[in-house]
């Protein structure tokens, strides 16, 4: 059991942490030679091309102005001072919106957190339950539970405090939820309205194409757009089987590495060849010359690249039975995203196209049909992932403890009786051993989601997202508590009778907080100052520097900028929400603690996005439903515990009215699902009519065919490593588009129109006979 002294130590160590993070940064951000780590953004986009001017010895490694290093933390400020509209411009919508996550949290829990140590924690105080509970029924507490619900005894009518509060926080949060859903979907349709042209907003990706054996899948899928969307359909790009083709383009890339590396280092010493071992990462195996050895490996690679690609251009087997289609104008596009396309409802299925740069392309080869055995698997496995690890958190749990560590290892007694290991094990250790222990969690989910064949980044991080939250509300949250309190009242559920232990574990919930307190230090302080030190991304830039980079194009490849991690930043911030909703009635002493995390985490975060993270795709805040929805599912799992708890302290005259909560909450939430969710998932056809009027009217002659036709094309055949005859047969299928051909299917005969790639007439058309199809 923490005490007060224990959260202090924790506290103490986890700011003298965080603020030699910041120093640690400051100094580091003002070198030369760092600033293509800490400003990568600026210079991806042409805005910054050297480092900061002084001397000609500082301006490559140090900076000897001294006077720069006293405001160490004015990055801080001017983190702040970039309007939001600015960033928008600057840094997407996404990021915006995801920095109003954190806004979000400040707006509810300040508020929440005045009035609880106003009203809440005197009522809580000012009561002696839990030491009468010590004294008689052995039941552990610190200084910190006397703040908590637990401290006050069976059926006071000081639970009624606590159920007012609970309806104030509910109204307070679901307020404060609405305005901001109707804000994020505001700027989610200017966003829209005010964008530039993107190939998105004229495609979709039609996928399950039923099986012709007349015609191709490229055939198929321009007759049946140009029958049912004649005057809107403009061109197609059917989807190839080509992640063979990546993988060797990729590899390709890798020897092509590592034989510049090896001219470099010979160009610098021409006394000696360079030798290397053929086994794995060149240190086993026979020993051969490097530059003979990798040249001939790239090109064994070309060759094969070329095979391959010639085997994906003409094996019907390598496309796939889907396309991107691409339409004359938006509202083109959106009525045939938004609308079944043909009788059979499984088939010709149509949703947006992500955006290019969003495409995962190796799940586009995917079947269609496998997609939902697929996610039943990855169901199954991903219950099993979250059940059994349930025993190593009760194990971290038990060890994470005095007596846990005692039993483990008697012989450390006399080490932990002394004061300041005590303190540093009960208020430090429990948090950094369960941020330690799920530290592979999300590359496992991302790996399961890849698995699970969603074809863009933005729904890989959200479905990977949705299970990093889960996770933590079924292992860190409930399995923190369970397993906690039964370690923690080990004691007391011995010597005491069956009938007692519900009202032993009603207390002992609230007094997990001290845990979770620790778990926040660390993770929400700590980890957040951190983060803006970028130590693995620094490390590898100069290691690419100094091994790899001969020209400017290689320096700019060995920055690694990264992106904000949708998948496992928004999972964090929603457990908070969860944390802080549940013990905002219950411990009301939690609350500062969150509030510190969402305020730092804004700033650093903030400047993360203004000089560091580029992000890798841009999906208008289609994300903003997914946090709305699990600060709802937390607001009602505070309020079911909320009851739950009242139940165990016999509160029958109050308890009853804590029903209401969760109805009048999924009532607001469908509410606000029936009113803002539709922004994020349709686009109206006003708006895309509104931006097609406006387009034409201020480029009358915009060419958006040729904006279209390679916008979806796999990248591996617009790599620098496509040969140019390559690249020039492209241009010429797509330039040829007054070639046309009769349709070879005999079992429909009323196509309308011809197709674009034959001079002959349909075959349907009144001047050819049936005896004339071919």
């Amino acid at each position: 059991m923490a005490t007060l002294a224990d959260i202090g130590l924790a506290a103490a160590i986890n700011i003298l942490s965080a603020f030699v993070f910041f120093v640690v940064f400051a100094v580091l951000r003002l070198q030369p030679f760092n600033d293509r780590v800490y400003f990568p953004k600026w210079y991806l986009k042409g805005l910054r091309t050297s480092p900061a001017r002084g001397g000609p010895f500082a301006r490559k490694f140090v900076n000897l102005d001294f006077r720069s290093y006293i405001k160490f933390l004015n990055w801080m400020p001017d983190a702040l001072k970039m309007p939001e509209q600015e960033l928008i411009e600057h840094a997407g919508l996404d990021s915006a919106v995801y920095l109003r996550i954190y806004l979000l949290g400040l707006k509810i829990f300040v508020p929440m957190a005045l009035l609880a140590w106003t009203i809440l924690v005197p009522v809580n105080y000012t009561n002696n339950t839990l030491e009468l509970e010590a004294r008689y029924n052995n039941v552990t507490s610190s200084d910190i539970d006397k703040l908590s619900i637990s401290n006050i005894p069976q059926a006071s009518n000081r639970f009624w405090a606590h159920i007012i509060m609970a309806y104030v926080f509910t109204f307070w949060t679901c307020y404060v939820l609405r305005k901001e859903y109707e804000t994020v979907a505001l700027m989610r349709l200017q966003f829209l309205a005010s964008e530039r042209r993107r190939a998105d907003q004229f495609s979709v990706l039609v996928r399950n194409v039923p099986p012709d054996p007349d015609e191709s899948v490229s055939e198929l899928v321009e007759h049946f757009f140009l029958v049912n969307h004649p005057d809107h359909y403009l061109t197609h790009q059917v989807v190839y089987n080509a992640n063979k083709l990546a993988e060797l383009v990729k590899k390709k890339k890798k020897m092509q590495n590592w034989l510049d590396y090896h001219q470099l280092k010979y160009t610098r010493n021409n006394s000696k060849r360079p030798l290397t071992k053929t086994g794995f990462l060149g240190l086993c195996g026979n020993q051969v010359d490097a530059l003979d050895h990798y040249t001939l490996e790239v090109e064994k690679l070309s060759k094969e690249i070329a095979a391959e690609r010639e085997k994906v251009a003409s094996d019907p087997k390598s496309i796939m039975p889907a396309a991107f289609v691409s339409f004359k104008t938006r509202w083109g596009a959106a009525v045939c995203a938004q609308t079944q396309q043909c009788r059979n409802p499984t088939l010709w299925l149509t949703d947006w196209a992500p955006e290019p740069r969003d495409v995962y392309w190796p799940n586009l080869a995917i079947p269609y049909v496998s997609l939902t055995i697929r996610r039943l698997i990855m169901a199954v496995a991903f219950f099993f992932l979250t059940f059994f690890f349930m025993i190593p958190i009760a194990f971290v749990q038990s060890l994470a403890s005095l007596d846990g560590i005692e039993k483990v290892a008697p012989f450390l007694r006399p080490i932990i009786d002394i004061g300041f290991i005590k303190s540093f094990i009960q208020g430090f250790l429990p948090g950094i051993a369960l941020k330690l222990f799920l530290i592979f969690l999300p590359t496992i989910l991302m790996i399961m989601s890849r698995f699970e064949g969603f074809i863009s980044l933005s729904s890989l991080e959200r479905r990977s997202a949705t299970r990093y939250y889960l996770f933590n509300f079924v292992n860190v949250f409930l399995g923190s508590i369970i397993a906690g309190s039964a370690f923690q009242q080990l004691n007391s559920f011995i010597h005491q009778s069956p009938s007692e232990i519900p009202k032993t574990i009603g207390m002992a919930i609230p007094q997990r907080a001290t845990f979770f307190i620790t778990y926040i230090m660390v993770d929400g302080w700590a980890g957040i100052a951190a983060e803006i030190l970028m130590l693995k991304p620094l490390i590898i830039y100069h290691l690419k520097n100094f091994f790899l980079v001969k020209t400017e194009k290689d320096r700019e490849e060995a920055m690694d900028p990264g992106s904000i991690g949708f998948n496992t930043g928004e999972p964090q911030i929603q457990f908070y929400f969860l944390l802080g909703l549940v013990y905002a009635t219950v411990t009301p002493a939690l609350l500062p603690f969150i509030l510190v995390f969402f305020g730092l985490a804004y700033v650093v975060f903030r400047h993360q996005i203004i000089n560091v993270y580029n992000q890798e795709y841009e999906s208008a805040a289609a994300f903003w439903p997914d946090v709305h929805h699990r600060v709802i599912v937390a607001l009602v799992v505070s309020q079911l515990l909320l009851f739950g708890l009242m139940a165990t302290k016999q509160a029958a005259n109050s308890t009853p009215f804590i029903i209401a909560l969760p109805v009048l909450t999924i009532y607001f939430h469908m509410f606000c699902k029936g009113r803002f969710e539709p922004a994020f998932v349709r686009y109206p056809l006003q708006e895309a009519m509104m931006k097609d009027t406006l387009e034409r009217a201020r480029e009358p002659h915009v060419n958006l065919k040729s904006f279209l036709q390679n916008a979806y094309l796999h990248p591996v055949f617009k790599s620098a490593d496509d040969d140019d005859e390559d690249d020039d047969d492209v241009d010429e299928k797509w330039d040829n588009e007054s070639v046309l051909v009769p349709t070879k299917r005999s079992s429909r005969r009323n196509t309308p129109l011809p197709s674009r790639i034959s001079t002959t007439s349909s075959p349907s058309l009144p001047e050819v006979h049936e005896d004339s199809q071919p």
